[in-house]
């Protein structure tokens, strides 16, 4: 596999306080927290592809419009610590975001520059053109479903990550794993309040 200089439109790191709490809330508001798939799959010896699905029973137009305003992601994300539009050198869209999480008694910091290319409402691709990964890159993907009445939305996020040597990839594998489930169900929990307000 060549090397992919991509990323994802969430690098997100989250402590045991926020997951704990998140959780909580979406017991409290739903009385049953939502079902998150995760596979990982070894793509070669430091390289991972990491999936997580989640169904949301709203519209998938509601989804997209929580997941493109770039600017917010950080109002919700849990230890998202910035996500500001740049200006794109080819009129595209350009997005900084920076994570950050107390990691073994250290602070750790990732910082990615991604460039993202909207389908909309189907997809969302992201490729990292700066930051502090080998390779990042990956795919928001929303899929309608409907059973009777109520119309939802099954939403897949697709990484694959390439870390830098000084990054074990069990620690990245196993952070990252547990970020993407807690990013979806803050996600979730979003678009669920945003509808509630209309």
């Amino acid at each position: 596999m060549t090397e992919q200089p991509h990323t994802t439109a969430d690098i997100n790191f989250d402590t045991a306080s926020d997951q704990t709490n998140l959780q909580l809330n979406l017991a409290n508001e739903t009385g049953d927290e939502p079902s998150v798939d995760i596979q990982i799959e070894k793509i070669a010896e430091r390289q991972r592809q990491i999936t997580a699905k989640i169904h949301i029973p709203q519209p998938v137009e509601h989804i997209w419009k929580v997941l493109t305003d770039y600017e917010a992601l950080v109002d919700f994300i849990p230890n998202l610590a910035k996500s500001r539009l740049l200006e794109h050198p080819d009129g595209g869209i350009r997005l900084e975001q920076v994570g950050s999480q107390r990691l073994l008694n250290f602070n750790f910091c990732a910082r990615v520059v991604l460039d993202l290319q909207e389908s909309f409402p189907q997809e969302i691709k992201f490729c990292m053109v700066e930051g502090d990964f080998k390779g990042f890159s990956g795919s928001w993907c929303l899929e309608p479903d409907s059973f009777g009445e109520m119309s939802g939305t099954n939403l897949c996020y697709t990484i694959q990550v390439w870390p830098k040597l000084t990054m074990p990839i069990t620690i990245i594998e196993n952070r990252l794993s547990k970020d993407l489930r807690l990013n979806l169900l803050a996600i979730y929990q979003r678009v669920n309040q945003l509808a509630n307000q209309c």
